[in-house]
Protein backbone atom coordinates (compact mmCIF):
# COMPACT_ATOMS: atom_id res chain seq x y z
CA UNK A 1 0.00 0.00 0.00
CA UNK A 2 1.42 3.57 -0.96
CA UNK A 3 0.03 6.69 0.17
CA UNK A 4 0.20 9.57 -2.12
CA UNK A 5 -0.77 13.06 -2.28
CA UNK A 6 -2.88 14.71 0.83
CA UNK A 7 -4.91 17.63 0.50
CA UNK A 8 -6.90 19.32 2.68
CA UNK A 9 -9.73 21.19 1.70
CA UNK A 10 -12.37 23.24 4.11
CA UNK A 11 -15.96 23.57 3.16
CA UNK A 12 -16.84 27.39 2.37
CA UNK A 13 -20.52 26.96 2.53
CA UNK A 14 -20.68 29.11 -0.53
CA UNK A 15 -19.86 28.34 -4.58
CA UNK A 16 -16.47 29.62 -5.52
CA UNK A 17 -15.54 30.16 -9.24
CA UNK A 18 -12.64 27.62 -8.73
CA UNK A 19 -14.57 24.23 -9.65
CA UNK A 20 -15.59 25.62 -13.44
CA UNK A 21 -14.24 24.17 -16.70
CA UNK A 22 -12.02 26.44 -17.43
CA UNK A 23 -10.33 25.56 -13.90
CA UNK A 24 -11.03 21.98 -14.76
CA UNK A 25 -8.73 22.58 -18.33
CA UNK A 26 -6.26 24.41 -16.32
CA UNK A 27 -5.15 21.11 -14.20
CA UNK A 28 -5.69 19.00 -17.44
CA UNK A 29 -2.40 17.36 -17.95
CA UNK A 30 -0.59 19.34 -15.41
CA UNK A 31 1.91 17.98 -12.90
CA UNK A 32 1.61 18.00 -9.24
CA UNK A 33 3.28 20.81 -7.82
CA UNK A 34 2.86 23.20 -10.61
CA UNK A 35 -0.43 24.31 -9.94
CA UNK A 36 -1.97 25.46 -6.66
CA UNK A 37 -3.30 22.71 -4.62
CA UNK A 38 -6.70 21.61 -5.69
CA UNK A 39 -9.11 18.72 -6.07
CA UNK A 40 -8.48 18.73 -9.69
CA UNK A 41 -4.88 18.35 -8.72
CA UNK A 42 -5.37 15.35 -6.39
CA UNK A 43 -7.82 13.92 -9.70
CA UNK A 44 -5.78 14.33 -12.50
CA UNK A 45 -2.58 12.50 -10.69
CA UNK A 46 -4.62 9.84 -10.07
CA UNK A 47 -6.26 9.65 -13.76
CA UNK A 48 -2.29 10.07 -14.50
CA UNK A 49 -1.24 7.48 -12.80
CA UNK A 50 -3.98 4.57 -13.91
CA UNK A 51 -2.85 5.79 -17.60
CA UNK A 52 0.68 5.50 -16.92
CA UNK A 53 0.72 2.40 -14.82
CA UNK A 54 -2.42 0.53 -15.69
CA UNK A 55 -3.10 0.21 -12.32
CA UNK A 56 -6.33 1.26 -10.24
CA UNK A 57 -6.27 4.26 -8.00
CA UNK A 58 -7.92 5.62 -5.12
CA UNK A 59 -9.12 8.86 -3.79
CA UNK A 60 -10.29 8.79 -0.19
CA UNK A 61 -12.34 11.70 0.84
CA UNK A 62 -12.71 11.87 4.61
CA UNK A 63 -14.07 14.22 6.75
CA UNK A 64 -16.64 15.21 9.52
CA UNK A 65 -20.16 16.20 8.85
CA UNK A 66 -20.99 19.02 7.08
CA UNK A 67 -17.06 19.06 5.86
CA UNK A 68 -18.08 19.05 2.01
CA UNK A 69 -17.36 15.39 1.23
CA UNK A 70 -20.00 14.87 -1.09
CA UNK A 71 -19.08 17.76 -2.96
CA UNK A 72 -15.48 16.97 -3.31
CA UNK A 73 -16.62 13.44 -4.68
CA UNK A 74 -18.96 15.22 -7.51
CA UNK A 75 -16.38 17.55 -8.19
CA UNK A 76 -13.77 14.65 -8.64
CA UNK A 77 -16.07 12.76 -10.86
CA UNK A 78 -17.32 15.92 -12.93
CA UNK A 79 -13.41 16.17 -13.72
CA UNK A 80 -12.82 12.89 -14.78
CA UNK A 81 -15.56 12.81 -16.76
CA UNK A 82 -14.50 15.72 -18.54
CA UNK A 83 -10.53 14.70 -19.01
CA UNK A 84 -11.76 11.28 -20.09
CA UNK A 85 -13.40 13.50 -23.12
CA UNK A 86 -16.52 10.98 -22.24
CA UNK A 87 -19.35 10.53 -24.78
CA UNK A 88 -21.85 10.29 -22.85
CA UNK A 89 -23.86 13.13 -22.74
CA UNK A 90 -24.90 13.39 -19.55
CA UNK A 91 -22.38 14.30 -16.94
CA UNK A 92 -20.92 11.09 -15.48
CA UNK A 93 -21.53 12.39 -11.62
CA UNK A 94 -25.43 12.95 -12.67
CA UNK A 95 -25.81 9.61 -13.60
CA UNK A 96 -23.69 8.10 -10.44
CA UNK A 97 -25.54 10.52 -8.32
CA UNK A 98 -28.82 9.82 -9.75
CA UNK A 99 -29.93 7.47 -7.04
CA UNK A 100 -28.62 9.75 -3.97
CA UNK A 101 -32.40 11.49 -3.07
CA UNK A 102 -33.72 7.81 -2.14
CA UNK A 103 -30.00 7.25 -0.69
CA UNK A 104 -30.02 9.96 1.15
CA UNK A 105 -33.93 9.45 2.00
CA UNK A 106 -32.51 6.78 3.86
CA UNK A 107 -29.30 7.24 5.61
CA UNK A 108 -29.52 10.86 5.92
CA UNK A 109 -30.65 12.79 9.23
CA UNK A 110 -30.36 15.94 10.36
CA UNK A 111 -27.57 16.83 13.16
CA UNK A 112 -26.47 19.72 15.42
CA UNK A 113 -23.85 20.34 12.18
CA UNK A 114 -25.88 19.45 8.96
CA UNK A 115 -29.37 19.84 8.14
CA UNK A 116 -28.62 16.92 5.63
CA UNK A 117 -25.52 14.98 7.32
CA UNK A 118 -24.73 11.43 5.42
CA UNK A 119 -24.89 8.91 8.23
CA UNK A 120 -23.06 5.81 6.40
CA UNK A 121 -19.89 5.61 4.08
CA UNK A 122 -20.13 5.30 0.50
CA UNK A 123 -17.84 3.89 -1.97
CA UNK A 124 -17.71 4.79 -5.47
CA UNK A 125 -16.19 2.87 -8.21
CA UNK A 126 -15.72 4.76 -11.86
CA UNK A 127 -14.94 1.62 -14.23
CA UNK A 128 -12.90 3.13 -17.70
CA UNK A 129 -12.32 1.46 -21.06
CA UNK A 130 -8.63 1.04 -22.72
CA UNK A 131 -8.74 4.71 -23.76
CA UNK A 132 -9.06 5.99 -20.51
CA UNK A 133 -13.14 6.72 -21.00
CA UNK A 134 -15.40 6.66 -18.47
CA UNK A 135 -17.81 3.40 -19.24
CA UNK A 136 -19.70 2.93 -15.64
CA UNK A 137 -19.76 3.51 -12.04
CA UNK A 138 -20.97 1.87 -8.99
CA UNK A 139 -22.16 3.38 -5.92
CA UNK A 140 -22.26 0.98 -2.65
CA UNK A 141 -23.00 2.25 0.93
CA UNK A 142 -21.87 0.53 4.13
CA UNK A 143 -21.83 1.31 7.71
CA UNK A 144 -25.42 2.71 8.23
CA UNK A 145 -25.88 3.87 12.06
CA UNK A 146 -28.36 2.17 13.16
CA UNK A 147 -28.98 3.77 16.62
CA UNK A 148 -30.24 6.87 14.94
CA UNK A 149 -33.12 4.44 14.47
CA UNK A 150 -34.38 4.57 18.18
CA UNK A 151 -32.56 7.29 19.43
CA UNK A 152 -31.68 10.80 18.46
CA UNK A 153 -29.24 13.46 20.67
CA UNK A 154 -31.21 16.95 21.17
CA UNK A 155 -31.94 18.65 18.34
CA UNK A 156 -31.02 15.96 16.04
CA UNK A 157 -33.68 13.98 13.77
CA UNK A 158 -34.30 10.64 13.02
CA UNK A 159 -33.97 9.25 9.29
CA UNK A 160 -35.55 11.44 6.55
CA UNK A 161 -37.14 8.86 4.84
CA UNK A 162 -38.61 8.17 8.34
CA UNK A 163 -40.59 11.96 8.37
CA UNK A 164 -41.12 11.28 4.29
CA UNK A 165 -43.40 7.83 5.29
CA UNK A 166 -44.91 9.81 8.67
CA UNK A 167 -45.93 12.90 5.94
CA UNK A 168 -47.22 10.09 3.48
CA UNK A 169 -48.98 8.41 6.55
CA UNK A 170 -52.23 9.15 4.70
CA UNK A 171 -51.81 7.91 1.00
CA UNK A 172 -53.39 4.73 0.40
CA UNK A 173 -50.00 2.47 -0.34
CA UNK A 174 -49.12 3.12 3.11
CA UNK A 175 -52.18 2.65 5.16
CA UNK A 176 -50.89 -0.62 6.14
CA UNK A 177 -47.97 0.77 7.73
CA UNK A 178 -50.41 2.69 10.70
CA UNK A 179 -48.48 5.53 10.70
CA UNK A 180 -49.09 8.91 12.72
CA UNK A 181 -47.72 12.22 13.29
CA UNK A 182 -43.65 11.38 13.36
CA UNK A 183 -43.55 12.43 17.38
CA UNK A 184 -45.76 10.00 17.96
CA UNK A 185 -43.88 7.38 16.24
CA UNK A 186 -40.18 8.55 16.78
CA UNK A 187 -38.88 5.92 18.91
CA UNK A 188 -41.14 3.14 17.22
CA UNK A 189 -40.13 3.21 13.77
CA UNK A 190 -37.03 0.08 13.43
Amino acid sequence: LVAGIILVAINPYKQLPIYGDAIIHAYSGQNMGDMDPHIFAVAEEAYKQMARNNKNQSIIVSGESGAGKTVSARYTMRYFATVSKSSSNAHVEDKVLASNPITEAVGNAKTTRNDNSSRFGKYTEISFDQSYQIIGANMRTYLLEKSRVVFQSENERNYHIFYQLCASAMQPEYKHLKLGRSQENNLLFI
